[in-house]
């Protein structure tokens, strides 16, 4: 059933309304009342009452018309009793703001109630939901119109953004509250949210991500539809429990889960409602400033390099690529233009030297002291005329070699100062404005100001204004994240096979591997030291003998390496049994290829997104290197060489200082028979082989290990 109830309802009816302002009821009716020119509105206490002047009726049964949408605020005891007379009433969305009942199960069966009848149910549990383009209100609290649709499984987080919104001139198209998601859930509302033509930027806090899959392919649709998804959540990781487990555990938390989905979607990771605010105000500007130069058939709009390639920690520091999107800066100082250019290049952005043609038409606006340079320095050709602000920064925009210009100082503030200038300063900001549109680039404002009427013409305008320079930074730096070349659709769940691994032991670990692909070096299991040596004279020395049953065997004692004879094995035998106590060993040919690379690969499942496959340096140092890559399983060869080549050691990959290249192609089959293998076997939660030897004639796993549900 499409949510367009939910959205723009031809009925509503408020049940729990209230005359009393402290009270959800008010709140919902008021709301629900501020849309009585679009629709019909009913409020239902039974105790009586009205609010101005709509009288309460006594129940949904007095109704004269059926309303499409009840919204329920009545004490638990009550929802299912107003549910099941509003199914009989014609209803077919239902918004609970109170809980459903006494539990989950409850819940889940008062969900199944409406279901059963073609209807939908947002919540229970939650704030209710708001459309500005429709004027339905029926949450708490103030929503400022804008371009910005928010999903959110905290009311106060929600009602948090919506002020830092209006701050910044910006507001909301839609918002849902998803409560304990029931039945509509994130992916639904986030459906909605693309389809919806007002949304510029869709925004979402998710805590629980049910069917994570799902959830991805929303992402993707989101990001090929041309809508940037924003995502907030938790950062609670499990990884401290599983680490004793395997490695994987260690290094797959629920966070780098999320992150990685979000990578490969195209969604952007944030980390506060601050930063999600600040990138939701240039993302929407950039959208807003493409319609309306689309209107006017002037082309593209703002842009801002969005297919460059930009590090994959844009924000961690690192120097800008050769791809990274340009920046042009001008400042009212010296210092101020060189803070802002740090700032942006310490998130994986570029501030190019400017070529000759622009340095010139920047040149002949400033005085003779003045830097032509990149960042540009107004050296007081500001204050000499207000003027000179859009003419220069129109020269930055024309120019045409970056893709973005940052303002900075202290334009806006002059009419603070001398309200004489609030109708020039105003103007310019027109200008400014005009000359972004024009230019079809994108502007971005930081000023010490705060509030003025200039800076209203800016946001006016859809130019994106800041308080701090690592505001609009961090803005930009997310904005211009790289986009996946090719369109991304999550992979499908495998199914199981008939027969589940029962043991997570190297030996059953190494032949469900070796099932799908993945070699191994030779090797005999054995229990005591006269077995071990008459194996080892099948296998052949050098050799590697390896305690069974030991997650961590290295730790533990568990490994000897180069074994050069008998003596040396039954001396290594003996004291690897006193050392770990197990009763049995693998007697196991040494791998030894010249060029080598050691790398650790594991899947697990993740309670929400199922497998998730993960590649990094590896050996005894996986973990303090904490170099990895993770993507949902199973992989595509084409997937897991993008994962390989992801990682900071790469190069050592590729070829490091003269040294030959590994097999990339069968370290990337390699990966894919691992993650294959754990997705037909969901009865693992975790599958590892560390180290996986790759070398310049293939790839080799050395150990293997699985840890069951």
């Amino acid at each position: 059933m499409s949510l367009d109830v939910l959205f723009d309802p031809r009925s509503v009816a408020v049940v729990g309304a209230s005359a009393d302002p402290a009270k959800w009821g008010y709140w919902l009716a008021a709301g629900a009342l501020a849309g009585r020119s679009r629709r019909t509105v009913h409020l239902v206490n039974q105790r009586g009452g009205n609010l101005d002047g709509v009288p309460f009726l006594p129940d949904l049964g007095s109704l004269a018309t059926v309303p499409e949408q009840v919204v329920v605020a009545v004490p638990p005891p009550q929802v299912r009793p107003v549910i099941v007379q509003g199914l009989a009433a014609g209803a077919r969305c239902f918004t609970v703001i109170t809980s459903g009942g006494s539990g989950p199960q409850e819940e889940r069966e008062l969900a199944a109630l409406v279901t059963s009848h073609g209807g939908r149910l947002l919540g229970p549990n939650c704030m209710g939901v708001v459309d500005t383009t429709t004027e339905l209100r029926l949450s708490w609290g103030d929503f400022p119109a804008g371009g910005v649709g928010l999903v959110s499984q905290s009311g106060n987080l929600a009602l948090e953004i919506g002020r830092l919104l209006d701050r910044a001139g910006q507001g909301f198209s839609r918002f849902v509250s998803l409560g304990n998601q029931r039945d509509i859930d994130a992916a639904d509302a986030l459906d909605a949210l693309i389809a919806h033509e007002a949304t510029r930027v869709v925004a979402a806090y998710v805590e629980d991500f049910r069917d994570g899959r799902r959830l991805a392919r929303t992402l993707a649709a989101a990001h090929a539809a041309g809508k940037p998804v924003l995502l907030l959540t938790l950062g609670r990781s499990e990884a401290s429990g599983r680490a004793a487990a395997s490695h994987t555990g260690a290094l797959v938390s629920a966070r780098a889960v999320v992150d990685a989905v979000c990578r490969d979607t195209g969604a952007i990771l944030l980390e506060s409602a601050g930063e999600l605010v600040d990138t939701a105000v240039l993302l929407a500007a950039v959208r807003h400033g493409l319609g309306q130069r689309r209107a006017r058939g002037q082309g593209q709009g703002p842009r801002l390099g969005l297919s460059r390639t930009v590090p994959a920690d844009a924000t961690g520091g690192a120097p800008a690529s050769p791809g990274a999107a340009r920046i042009a800066v001008v400042g009212d100082s010296g210092g101020q233009g060189a803070l802002a250019a740090d700032a942006l290049v310490a998130r994986g952005l570029d501030v190019p030297v400017l070529d000759g043609a622009t340095r010139a038409a920047v040149a002949a606006h400033l005085p003779g002291r003045g830097g032509c340079g990149n960042p540009v320095d107004l050296a007081g050709a500001g204050e000499a005329d207000l003027r000179n602000y859009a003419r220069i920064t129109r020269a930055l925009l024309d120019g045409g070699d970056t893709d973005a210009t940052v303002l900075t100082g202290y334009f806006g503030d002059y009419a603070t100062a001398n309200p004489d200038q609030t109708r020039e300063e105003c103007a310019v900001a027109e200008e400014l404005a005009e000359a972004a549109g024009r230019a079809g680039r994108l502007l971005v404002v930081h000023t010490m100001a705060r509030d003025t009427p200039a800076l209203a013409v800016l946001r006016e305008h859809g130019v994106p204004v800041y308080e701090r320079i690592e505001q609009a930074a961090t803005a930009l730096a997310h904005a211009a994240r790289p986009a996946r070349a090719t369109p991304y659709a999550p992979p499908e769940r495998a199914p199981s096979p008939s027969r589940p691994v029962t043991d997570g032991e190297y030996e059953s670990v190494r032949t469900l591997l070796r099932s799908h692909g993945l070699g191994f070096p030779t090797a005999e299991f054995v229990g005591t030291a006269d077995e071990a040596a008459d194996a080892a004279r099948r296998t052949g020395y050098p050799l590697a003998l390896k305690a069974m049953g030991l997650a961590h065997k290295t730790e533990a004692g568990g490994v000897a390496l180069g074994i050069a004879d008998e003596t040396a094995l039954r001396a290594a035998f003996a004291r690897m049994r006193d050392a770990t106590g197990v009763t049995r060993y693998a007697v196991e040919e040494m791998a030894v290829h010249p060029h080598s690379v050691e790398l650790i690969a594991g899947v697990r499942h993740d309670p929400a997104f199922g497998p998730v496959a993960m590649v990094g340096l590896g050996g005894v140092t996986a973990e303090l290197l904490a170099d990895t890559a993770l993507a949902l399983a199973p992989l595509t060869p084409g997937r897991a060489r993008e994962l390989l080549l992801s990682l900071r050691h790469a190069p050592l990959l590729t070829g490091w200082r003269g040294a030959p290249a590994v097999d990339l192609d069968a370290a990337a089959d390699a990966l894919c028979a691992l993650a294959r293998a754990a997705s037909e076997h969901p009865e693992l939660a975790e599958l590892e082989v560390n180290p996986l030897l790759v070398h310049p004639g293939g790839a080799v796993a050395l150990d293997a290990h699985g840890v069951l549900r």
